[in-house]
């Protein structure tokens, strides 16, 4: 990219150091920040000291913060995309109706990210928004949207992705997850079991646009202590197919 005469550089290292804060609750130093993103010390001090004077971060010690000001990035994300404008009111439908969380997310990469969700109840200990990210081979949403990939597009995220071990049920080999991404390209949803988190179920469907594309995944996720796999597909899964159809109606 940086080959593009277009390509602004300074800018591409400062969103590298904003994302490099990703589950940081501490804060990073400069040193920190720099191994995160494999940039020089000093041009990631000038970058912090940037996103300082810009009200993006503040210093405390030797350690630097993100602001409540970055939230303006994710919601200006929010609010110029239809597909979140479109998708809230028919998720608080859904959610309603089945008494349970529901989200939309879509791919980057090999990360879903959450662009609505409508939440009755709190089923996981991350706290996840608008603009929160996920891995998506663990993850229901994220199994969707990559079943529906082109098969040389999904090898190569497949290959780029570290299948970490969430839980003693996550899927953690290629070969496996290759497998079941192609149960759920057939049977056209997926049911994750406790791979993401522990005490959690969520089962997902492709949002599908009157153009026939897969532009997103509409989820619910649930205690499995509540409900049991069977019971998701029996009293969830068809209230998902169905608001999932209705979104998509109103996608080009």
């Amino acid at each position: 990219m940086d080959a593009n005469p277009d390509f602004v550089l300074s800018l591409s290292r400062g969103l590298q150091v904003i994302e490099a804060f990703h589950g940081e609750r501490e804060g990073l130093t400069v040193s920190a920040a720099a191994d995160r993103t494999g940039l020089s010390r000093a041009a990631v001090r000038r970058l912090l000291i940037t996103l300082e004077l810009l009200g993006y971060a503040e210093k405390s010690g030797a350690s630097f913060h993100l602001t409540g000001r970055v939230l303006r990035l994710g919601f200006s994300f929010a609010t110029s995309n239809s597909l979140g404008g479109l998708a809230l009111p028919v998720l608080e439908q859904l959610s309603a109706r089945i008494h349970e969380s529901c989200s939309i997310s879509i791919l980057d990469e090999d990360q879903i990210a959450y662009v609505a969700r409508s939440a009755p109840r709190r089923v996981m200990t991350i706290d996840l928004g608008v603009g929160s990210r996920l891995p998506a081979w663990c993850t229901s949403m994220g199994r969707v949207l990559l079943a529906a990939l082109p098969p040389g597009d999904l090898e190569r995220r497949l290959m780029a992705a570290t299948l970490t071990a969430h839980t003693p049920k996550t899927v953690t080999s290629r070969r496996l997850l290759r497998k079941v991404l192609r149960e759920v390209r057939s049977r056209g949803y997926a049911l994750v079991d406790e791979e993401l988190e522990l005490g959690l179920r969520s089962i997902a469907v492709p949002v599908v646009s009157r153009s026939g594309r897969v532009v997103a995944a509409m989820n619910s996720g649930v205690s499995a202590a509540r409900l049991s796999c069977s019971a998701m597909r029996e009293r969830i899964l068809p209230g998902l197919q169905e608001h999932a159809r209705l979104l998509g109606q109103l996608l080009a």
